[in-house]
Order: structure tokens, then sequence, then C-alpha cells
């Protein structure tokens, strides 16, 4: 397991979520791609509003997306829409490095539950039980593990955090490792790690800060 800072060895997974292009800008913020460089793969959890940013970020890493409630199958609200296309799916469940991974827009109903209530949402939205799970809709940076180590994360947004526009946000890096995982939420303004979960093993539920400025 490698230290708080130090990137383990082994399956790196670029994490993001609400992107919202274009209505965030153009295009994803330039420190986004940087922190995303290197991975071996990337997770974007919905809310793309276009193709064009999977597009964008295959350039860099496989990609696999979880569609938003804001990707309607066409445009819609000024909104381009996102046609069917085998990289976007409701739910997305894959392995990595030996770590089961399920992904999904929404998971904000298991805040605040037990447990066990929470174990069971998983299960019933990934047919199963899995090590981590990934999800957006806040655009709030959350990290937490349940007892038995089952973590949930939520990177934020890089576009629009906590939903203000006008402002960079966040994405979260996953690092595999043969002794477990290490998932690190980046603050893409100024560079630093806000959030850091270690796995597998129980995690309190722990938020990112509220940005200031925006609109």
């Amino acid at each position: 397991m490698g230290r708080a800072g130090t990137p383990m060895t082994g399956y790196r997974i670029g994490l993001l979520a609400d992107t919202h292009i274009p209505e965030a800008g153009d295009d994803l913020p330039a420190a986004a791609y940087a922190a995303l460089a290197g991975c071996d793969q990337i997770l974007h959890c919905g809310d793309l509003h276009t193709i064009e940013v999977v597009d964008r970020l295959e350039r860099l890493a496989p990609t696999l997306a979880s569609r938003g409630n804001g990707d309607p199958y066409r445009p819609r609200r000024r909104r381009p829409g996102v046609a069917p296309d085998p990289r976007v799916r409701d739910v997305v469940v894959l392995d990595a490095g030996g770590l089961r991974i399920g992904m999904t827009h929404d998971l904000g109903h298991t805040e605040g539950r037990p447990d066990e209530a929470v174990r069971e949402i998983l299960a019933r939205t990934f047919g199963g039980p899995v090590d981590l799970a990934v999800s957006g809709h806040s655009h709030v940076p959350t990290v937490w593990a349940l007892d038995d180590g089952t973590a949930l994360v939520n990177p934020g947004s890089p576009t629009m955090p906590y939903g203000y526009l006008g402002l960079v946000g966040t994405v979260g890096i996953l690092d595999i490792g043969a002794g477990g995982f290490e998932v690190a939420i980046h603050d893409l303004r100024t560079g630093r790690e806000q959030l850091r979960l270690t796995g597998p093993g129980a995690h309190p539920f722990q938020r990112g800060p509220r940005p200031v400025g925006g609109r």
C-alpha cells in the first residue's frame, strides 16, 4: 500500500463526472487532461451532455461512461444529447486489477443510510456486491467506505464544482495495487489533494470543501 501522496504501482483509473459540455464550457480544463494523463482506464459517471467528451478522453485512455439524467438520446433544452454508444451505459460493472467496480450516475440515496441498507442498494444496482461504487450527479466530491470495506466515491465535477459555473473543480484517481487500492480526489485549481481513501477498510464519510466564487 502506498503512503499518502505516493501512487501505488499497478492499475490506474481516472474518475470524473458531471462535465456538462458545452453548458459549462467548450471543453474540459487543461488541468483535467493533465491529471488524467497516464491512466490505464477512465470512468465518467455521467452528465456528459455530449459524446465528444468521451471521444476526447479516449485520446488518453479507454473510457466508459454511465448515462446521466442530462444525457438524453436526442437533443433537448440546448443539450446536444448522447446517442446510443457502446461506451455509454446506464450501469457499468467491470473488473480491474482484481477490484470489482460498479459505476452509475446517481447513488445519492445511499448517503446517511445504515451500512446494510447501502449494501442492498449496491447489490440491486450492480447485480451483486462490488468492492468500489463510483457515481456523480451531486457535483460534490465525497469518499467513504462501509464496515466491510466497500468503498463509495463521487469524484465531483471538473467543470461545475458544487454546481457552480466559472470554476475549475475536481477529478479522482484510483490506484489499484496488489495490497489494495487508494482513491485521491484532486483539486484542479490548486493541484492539491482534497480527499483520500485507502482500502479495503472502513472509512468515515468525507466531503470536499465548497469552492469560493463562481455563479
